[in-house]
């Protein structure tokens, strides 16, 4: 079956890539709007909504699968920062607390001219250690934090400010590869 990845994420394509799979690769485009409050909620929101736009252009047989992730703190949702100033007010905030990764997937899946939607989603906890002003700055002048959701990347130079994890790391990476796998089975 073709297998179409509606996410312009380097982390996405490298996730699905350790899994062994062989997909294609095309972004959404479209503007992404949250109507939902639930962070478990808007995440599959925003995935349907990627996978969705994919699906319309897609010819054929294909699974379509979008995603998207977002950091919530004090039951609000971060994205990713504005610019570095939005940054560096994130990573404040989050220094030296607990805060929630939520990713969504929205598998899309059209097969002899029928089509299956299923969404699901994986939350995992992250715990940051404090952090100094002259380390938030650091870190944001690395330019790393700009397109990432919270302002991090567990798996670059934000890993050393992650005292601990409580879940599905790849899911803080952006994808959970292995709730995945056991989704596509079914």
């Amino acid at each position: 079956m073709r297998i179409i990845l509606a996410s312009a994420s380097p982390r996405r394509r490298e996730l699905l890539a350790q899994m062994g799979m062989e997909f294609e690769v095309c972004p959404s485009q479209g503007e992404e709007k949250i109507t939902e409050v639930l962070p478990e909620r808007a995440v599959m929101e925003l995935a349907q909504q990627k996978a969705a736009e994919i699906a319309v252009k897609t010819e054929g047989d294909a699974w379509i699968l979008g995603a998207d992730t977002v950091v919530v703190y004090d039951q609000k949702i971060l994205g990713k920062p504005k610019d570095a100033e939005d940054a560096k007010r994130m990573l404040c905030m989050l220094q030296d607390k607990k805060h929630q990764v939520y990713t969504g997937v929205c598998i899309w899946k059209k097969e002899n001219g029928t089509e299956d939607v299923r969404c699901f989603f994986e939350k995992t906890d992250v715990v940051f250690y404090p952090m100094t002003e002259e380390e938030i700055d650091q870190y944001v002048a690395t330019g790393e934090p700009m397109d990432k959701a919270g302002s991090y990347g567990i798996q670059g130079v934000g890993g050393l400010y992650v005292r601990e994890i409580h879940g599905d790391y790849n899911n803080v990476v952006g994808l959970p590869i292995a709730r995945l796998y056991h989704e596509l089975k079914k």
